[in-house]
């Protein structure tokens, strides 16, 4: 029988949100556009925010009755899709969907053409993932304070993985060891793949990565999870704590998946368009769907909080960079 979570009280809640914000909006989402729409991809064909956003494209298309056609522009830490959508008219007909780390965590990493926080603006948040820290099936270690005994045990002999350097994967492992007195080498990878494949191995103690690539193999039981980067636990590990439960409150990094237009693209279309996202993303097939890839739905928030968020996540992750002289 395939893995279905129970839908919790704030999904629920969000259900009974989106639907207020539609009795409102959605005159004006209809009037959105009578052309077709550009959806941008950072990310090749086939992934999990690729998947995710050609699912949101059909259930715009059914909603417009106009093409909604997804374009990947993977490469340059998402730098190829956002200059494409900046070079296009600001008229709502080209949209990005991505994850926020492409704004949040690469541009303190790696040089790119635009301000995230000054060129870009977010619409709509469609769904979340925590990170949560992975380890082999075989570590003796079967919970959090045991994990920092046996590290603190075997001074340094152990490392953790990251799916590249500079992001929240990162972020979290030299916080957590600044925090617990750990001494884990960081090895970063190109992508998480490859990089739980050498945590399932043994070769690398541990992980600190997106829910979405390792929750399943954690049901296959080929991962043991020790804690989730969350305020709260996840419905989709509810067995796992959270970092705050176990002492460590800082320990709190997520991404979402949503949709982004160039800041040029006025508050009252930006408007138009999050009402239309928001629309499909309720429905059940699109909720089903955010489910069954690992993520958690998110609550609608208007333009302004979106913003705020997103600049917030910003400026913590220039600090960590500094605090820990990330380089490039």
């Amino acid at each position: 029988m395939p893995f279905r979570p129970a839908r919790p009280a704030r999904s629920r809640a969000r259900g009974i949100a989106v639907a207020a914000i539609l009795a409102l909006a959605m005159p004006a989402a209809m009037a959105w556009t009578s052309k077709p729409v550009r959806v941008l991809v950072p990310a090749p064909a086939g992934g999990t925010i690729d998947v995710l956003a050609r699912l949101l494209s059909e259930q715009l298309t059914a909603e417009l009755g106009q093409p909604v056609v997804v374009d990947n522009k993977p490469g340059a830490g998402g730098g190829i899709a956002i200059s494409a959508m900046l070079s296009a008219p600001a008229d709502g007909q080209t949209i990005l969907v991505s994850t926020t780390n492409v704004l949040t965590e690469i541009p303190h990493v790696m040089k790119v053409p635009y301000d995230p926080m000054r060129d870009v603006k977010p619409v709509a948040a469609v769904a979340r993932t925590a990170l949560v820290m992975v380890g082999s099936a075989n570590l003796p270690a079967r919970d959090l304070p045991h994990l920092i005994s046996y590290v603190k045990a075997h001074p340094g002999s152990l490392s953790f993985a990251s799916y590249s350097a500079g992001t929240a994967a990162h972020y979290a492992g030299m916080i957590m060891n600044q925090k617990a007195g750990m001494d884990l080498q960081h090895v970063p990878f190109a992508g998480s793949p490859p990089a739980l494949t050498q945590v399932m191995g043994g070769q690398i103690a541990v992980m600190y990565d997106g829910m979405v690539t390792s929750l399943p193999m954690i049901k296959a039981g080929k991962l043991q999870a020790y804690a989730v980067a969350s305020k709260e636990r996840s419905p989709l590990l509810p067995q796992v704590p959270t970092f705050a439960e176990a002492g460590y409150p800082d320990i709190q990094f997520s991404n979402w998946v949503g949709v982004f237009v160039s800041a040029k693209v006025p508050d009252e279309l930006a408007q138009k368009i999050q009402a239309a996202v928001y629309k499909a993303a309720a429905t059940p097939r699109m909720q089903e769907r955010i489910a069954s890839l690992g993520f958690e739905s998110t609550p609608p928030e208007p333009l302004s909080q979106l913003g705020q968020g997103l600049r917030g996540e910003y400026e913590r992750n220039a600090g960590i960079v500094k605090t820990f002289n990330i380089q490039p």
